[in-house]
């Protein structure tokens, strides 16, 4: 192998992991993007599970009230 030909194989070799190097940083880069993302989803989601129970809550207190007789009792006395 010629001096010119190892030059330019020490090259080709140096910039291809060059290449390879950035290609995994930003492999690595976007892993950690989609982690946080990921993350901040299920505090979101925790919160809005939060949220549906309550107003599943409320809800359940609400009919009761409105199914309850002395509410339709009263309901009448307030027509007249």
């Amino acid at each position: 192998m010629s001096g010119t030909a190892m030059v330019v194989a020490i090259v080709f070799i140096s910039v291809g992991f060059g290449v390879i190097f950035d290609m995994y940083k930003k492999h690595l880069e976007f892993k950690e993007k989609t982690l946080n993302h990921n993350s901040q989803n299920n505090e979101q989601f925790i919160t809005m599970k939060k949220q549906v129970q309550t107003l599943e809550e409320r809800m359940q207190v609400l009919e009761k009230i409105v199914t309850d007789e002395g509410y339709n009792v009263q309901k009448e006395i307030n027509k007249l």
